[in-house]
């Protein structure tokens, strides 16, 4: 069997049987997977409970306009590559057909070589996309090792579940890479080539969250200004990171496990249930049995999140693992930064590895990067990481130290922004206004 299409999902939309059949055969013959219907009505449902990469549609469709139709299906799914056919092509028509949306024109008769031809180099735009949409996740994960036991232990573990389709629920701290292994998961896994896409749970109200996740028919709320696919049907055939699934709303919960279930959903105002191949990983960094005891999250739900759980350590746990990031990451800033021979002095690698970073790899990269943009020379010296007034790995700083209150302020004010994207953020968490924690900033030399 010639598999020159792979596993492209293609809508074949014509009102002449002979058409369509011979339409499909062509397709499904070259490896894709086809859905074929005869009218408009049927296109639109199509569209609302699958996921096609590439839709074949004739101009007329019994007493439905094609061109239309067209605009409507882009509604449904932006992503769409539409070719559209017909027996009675003009370059007017054709101009139409490009205006509204259309991806290719393919007049009436064609071969079935065109054919496979044309939705060939439809379905290898779409794949390209789809790669430029997840342009990072490669760069992220080349790299992806590590020398410590317990850290190997967890790549191990991830590579093996990265080639199944179970959930995985990622646990550790903030900023221990949680992300970055998720994007890795969808980078070993058979899905790679399909979209990778992070929905921030704490980031948004529930009634935003539902649409940012299911989407939403234009109108169904305040400022619903346009229809919205939603994340699960722009990810359809890849991978959706659930960020602090702590944080998911009560309500929403509910409509979260029946999609993991049984892969269907509705979006907000509108009730047609539509399905999704969607492979879902979860992170978090509170321990989700104690927001279950406490009425906050759904004990179902945990366990259909938690098919594998992988537990990052803290860096502070891994002080080999430091040094080894430190250099990925001054190499990528580097080059970013159009300095591509810096390294670090041995006493700055050896303040790395003793340093107890309670922000792991975001402060980590944070440092780097300042001092990226600070240095002058090609060696990074302990000075320009500023890390002598924080505390070496192993110094007890924790309450009821024998410490000054002052550096216990510190050190916590250096975790939280280290951990947080944003000054405001960081300044609600502390519970300060910003003007004062800008003076604080001041005080401790902390940039």
């Amino acid at each position: 069997m010639n598999n020159s299409l792979g596993q492209l999902r293609v809508l074949v939309v014509d009102d002449e049987p002979s058409i369509r059949t011979a339409i499909v055969a062509t397709l499904e013959a070259a490896g894709a997977k086809v859905v074929a219907v005869s009218s408009g009505a049927g296109a639109a449902e199509a569209c609302r409970r699958n996921a096609f990469d590439v839709a074949v549609m004739d101009v007329r469709i019994g007493e439905d306009d094609g061109i239309e139709l067209l605009a409507n299906l882009l509604v449904e799914a932006p992503w769409l590559k539409v070719i559209m056919i017909t027996a009675f092509a003009t370059f007017d028509m054709a101009v139409q057909a490009i205006q509204r949306g259309a991806y290719n024109f393919l007049p009436k008769p064609f071969t079935p070589e065109q054919l496979r031809v044309i939705v060939g180099q439809a379905g290898r735009r779409r794949n390209l996309e789809q790669r430029l949409d997840n342009r990072e996740i490669a760069d992220l994960t080349v790299d992806f090792t590590s020398d410590d036991p317990a850290m190997a232990g967890v790549i191990q573990l991830a590579h093996q579940v990265a080639a199944t389709d179970a959930n995985v629920l990622i646990c550790g701290e903030t900023g221990t890479g949680k992300t970055e292994l998720a994007k890795a998961i969808h980078h070993w896994s058979p899905r790679a080539t399909r979209p990778f896409s992070v929905v921030a749970c704490p980031s948004l109200s529930a009634e935003l969250l539902e649409s940012e996740l299911f989407g939403h028919r234009k109108g169904a709320f305040t400022h619903a200004i346009r229809d919205n696919p939603g994340r699960v049907a722009t990810s359809d055939g890849g991978t959706i990171l659930l960020d602090e699934i702590g944080d998911l709303p009560l309500a929403l919960q509910p409509k979260l496990l029946r999609f993991i279930q049984n892969r269907e959903y509705e979006r907000i105002g509108d009730p047609v249930t539509r399905k999704a191949d969607v492979r879902i990983i979860a992170a978090t960094n509170i321990a989700l049995e104690e927001a279950v005891k406490a009425g906050r999250f759904r004990e179902d739900l945990l366990y259909r999140l938690n098919v594998i759980q992988l537990d990052l350590p803290p860096l502070r746990a891994r002080p080999g693992d430091a040094v080894a990031i430190a250099n990925r990451l001054l190499m990528q800033l580097g080059q970013a930064a159009q300095k591509p021979r810096l390294e670090f002095s041995q006493a700055a690698s050896e303040r790395i590895r003793q340093f107890d970073w309670p922000g792991n790899i975001r402060e980590l990269r944070n440092v780097i990067e300042r001092a990226v943009i600070l240095g002058k020379g090609t060696v990074i010296g302990p000075e320009l990481l500023r890390l002598d007034s924080k505390t070496p790995a192993g110094e007890q700083t924790g309450l009821g130290s024998h410490v000054p209150i002052e550096k216990i302020e510190e050190l916590h004010i250096r975790g939280v922004l280290a951990s947080t994207a944003s000054l405001d953020e960081a300044a609600a968490i502390l519970g300060l206004d910003s003007v004062t924690l800008w003076r604080r900033r001041k005080k401790y030399g902390i940039e």
